[in-house]
């Protein structure tokens, strides 16, 4: 029996030095290489396949029984995506093992169609697009809870959440005049874990106009799941916004805004503020999201970065009311540096969408140094998807905001005001009398005129209330930060708010 362990174990351990001889140093090397080289697109996928409707594409699926490891004994499994719609481009997938790194074929087998005329049309050498990883959240029920596919896109999930926001390797002038561009992961490589592993690794190669790139990603689902991020950037040419460790999200309404007409939910919402942390002074900053009328972009100086996120903080289903989105469970996704990034800020992106079915939120550290051409960028975090405890904020935090006119019976009778009401709650407000001498301590910006400000408890919370009626500056926007404090000290983190002149609250569109 010793001799057989034995034998295993050497085994395992002749695996995993054949699993080493492919490692990250080799994705940097392939990416210092196309750096070189002037930026040659990927090829597309047949136009029929990237003409194919919504449902169409949906009705394409992975077989489960086919997955990758199934039979292997491993906690992992991998479950492909083929080309389609949205996916134009193929993608190569390669397993890393004992054998060295292995190519993963397409083979139309692996795949169910409802449409029998569309997999006949199919090419056997259609490719992937990406592919889906799965893990036993349920006891021996394997759950989707990272997937990466499209450009540089990826998803993931803790154990409590649905799919909703999307991180991406990185972005290139997100929100300027002169347009975004979108570089994609074109291959990767995927680490066979062993039986009992809990984490992976996979490493990804990025390609685009403006830049080549080397990512490691060391992956550990969980109730909160951790991606351990390196990457290795070299620019092709200088780059105007470069957008470190972005996210993506969406925002078409909530309590902080109005209703649109015939929505009978309460809020649809992916994710509904900005949360980030100040290292260097400790302070946590809240911004709620807004769905604009025009195209806002802000950006938020800190002194040392020690994390942002864009959180989905109502996760009760009366917040919604929505059976078949589930809004409630969709997860936050927050950004902690590994050693210290140079100067910098986080940019807050916010597009106008008509519907839910648009992203139009995106936040990303900008470097202050602008890319250069040839200059290699080294970059490391981590990066938690799950409920919005990931980012273990200690101070109070803003679990409502609401904005409503300042000129009108229980909001106030200042013409061209508006009244708004923050909740706090959690941290060291959980530990105070209803009779503390908590204050409110706010700040107008950009113009706006503070006209009232005080602090009261709100029993039917548990929480404490900022009160706030504010009138912005002729064609201004309403600019507003604030905290509450007890005895000079802070208690919660501070709330920002930045409204346009123009919309539907007040101004009207």
């Amino acid at each position: 029996m010793g001799k057989i362990l034995g034998a295993i174990a050497v085994a395992a351990l002749c695996s995993m030095a054949d699993a080493a001889t492919f490692g990250f140093d080799d994705v940097i090397a392939r990416a210092e290489q196309l750096a070189k080289r002037p930026y040659k697109p990927l090829a597309e996928i047949p136009k029929f396949m990237r003409d194919l409707s919504f449902i169409d594409y949906q009705n394409i699926r992975f077989d489960p029984t086919k997955s990758l490891w199934r039979d292997s004994g491993s906690k992992f499994q991998v479950m492909l995506v083929a080309p389609g719609l949205y996916y134009t481009h193929p993608v190569s997938i390669n397993v890393v093992d004992a054998r060295g790194a292995t190519p993963v074929p397409f083979r139309k087998a692996d795949f169910t169609f409802t449409d029998s005329a569309l997999e006949k049309r199919v090419p056997a050498d259609l490719g992937l697009a990406g592919f889906k990883l799965t893990y036993p959240f349920n006891r021996d029920e394997q759950n989707q809870f990272l997937v990466f596919a499209g450009a540089s896109y990826f998803r993931g999930v803790g154990r409590q959440n649905t799919f909703g926001i999307s991180a991406r390797g990185v972005a290139i002038d997100t929100g300027l005049p002169s347009g975004e561009k979108f570089p994609s992961f074109t291959e990767f490589w995927l680490v066979r874990p062993g039986a009992e592993a809990d984490e992976m690794t996979l490493y990804g190669l990025l390609d685009g106009a403006s830049l080549a790139g080397a990512y490691e990603f060391i992956v550990r689902p969980g109730n909160r799941t951790r991606l351990r991020v390196r990457a290795v950037l070299i620019p092709r040419e200088g780059i105007a916004q470069l957008g470190v460790a972005p996210l993506t999200s969406m925002f078409y309404y909530g309590s902080n805004t109005a209703r649109p007409a015939g929505e009978w939910r309460r809020q649809v919402h992916d994710s509904d503020g900005l949360l980030i942390h100040d290292g260097a002074t400790g302070e946590w900053l809240w911004r709620p999201l807004i769905n604009p009328t025009n195209l806002q972009m802000d950006a938020f100086r800190v002194t040392k970065l020690a994390g942002f996120g864009l959180m989905q903080r109502d996760v009760e289903f009366v917040d919604y009311q929505d059976l078949a989105a589930q809004y409630q469970q969709r997860p936050s996704a927050w950004v902690q540096p590994r050693g210290e990034w140079a100067d910098g800020e986080v940019m807050l992106v916010q597009l106008p969408t008509p519907n839910e079915t648009h992203d139009n939120i995106v936040a990303f550290w900008r470097p202050a140094e602008r890319a250069q051409a040839g200059r290699r960028i080294d970059l490391a975090y981590e990066l938690y998807y799950g409920r919005a405890e990931i980012a273990a904020e200690p101070v109070g935090q803003a679990v409502n905001t609401f904005v409503g006119d300042g000129n009108r019976p229980g909001g106030g009778t200042a013409e061209g005001a508006y009244r708004l009401l923050v909740d706090f709650a959690a941290g060291p407000l959980e530990h105070l009398s209803p009779r503390a001498a908590v204050v409110s301590r706010v700040t107008p910006l950009e113009g706006t005129q503070l006209l009232e400000q005080f602090a009261e408890y709100n029993a039917a919370l548990g929480a404490w209330r900022l009160s706030v009626l504010a009138r912005p500056a002729q064609g201004q926007p309403l600019a507003l930060r604030g905290y509450l404090a007890k005895d000079n000290d802070a208690l919660t983190e501070t709330w920002t708010y930045r409204l346009p002149a123009q919309n539907d609250i007040v101004g009207g569109r």
